[in-house]
């Protein structure tokens, strides 16, 4: 177990314990990840705030029934990817959002010595069909390690490994047609 799982596991049990400080403590820990990740899976930072507090409120309401609480970032980001999910349905049912919308915001050509920026990058992930660009967030902008990705995606190890390497392929391909890429 890392130090951090310890630290949340310890955090968690706190919780539950009723000890006031240990939940924002929790939140302080996690609220930046678990915001970027929404935010890369939504598209809108105003919509990634919304969302991140639903998560929120999900988290506050299932802590008491967390029965392994070295497990938090798995679980914290399985409720996110519910709440993410969620509103993806209800924006595809709805007949004003179009996907022009949700894929605006793409940055320009000011790729410096070809290194990538993170715009640039964040553009090309917005290019991603949802499974591949979940997969990418969760495992190197989250750094969750495969078993955590495959426990929050619901799937075996062997197949976030192969989502994870179609969606590098993926993003190499996008950032390359966009002019971002040397290939």
């Amino acid at each position: 177990m890392s130090g951090d799982e310890r630290r949340d596991g310890l955090l968690v049990v706190r919780c539950q314990l009723g000890e006031r400080e240990a939940f924002p403590e929790l939140v302080r820990a996690w609220h930046a990840p678990l915001w970027r990740y929404v935010r890369a899976m939504v598209g809108s930072p105003h919509l990634a705030e919304d969302l991140t507090q639903e998560v929120w409120v999900a988290v506050v309401r299932g802590l008491p029934r967390l029965r392994q609480p070295e497990r938090f970032a798995p679980w914290l980001f399985t409720i996110a990817r519910r709440a993410v999910t969620d509103h993806l349905r209800q924006a595809y049912r709805a007949p004003e959002t179009s996907l022009e919308e949700a894929d605006a915001g793409t940055p320009g050509d000011d790729a410096l010595g070809g290194l990538l920026t993170a715009m640039q990058v964040e553009a090309g992930l917005g290019g991603l069909p949802p499974p591949e660009r979940e997969v990418l967030i969760l495992f190197h902008l989250q750094d969750l390690p495969l078993a955590a990705c495959a426990e929050v995606l619901g799937a075996p190890v062997g197949t976030v490994k192969s989502r994870l390497h179609r969606a590098r392929r993926m993003l190499r391909g996008i950032l390359a047609e966009r002019g971002y890429g040397h290939e």
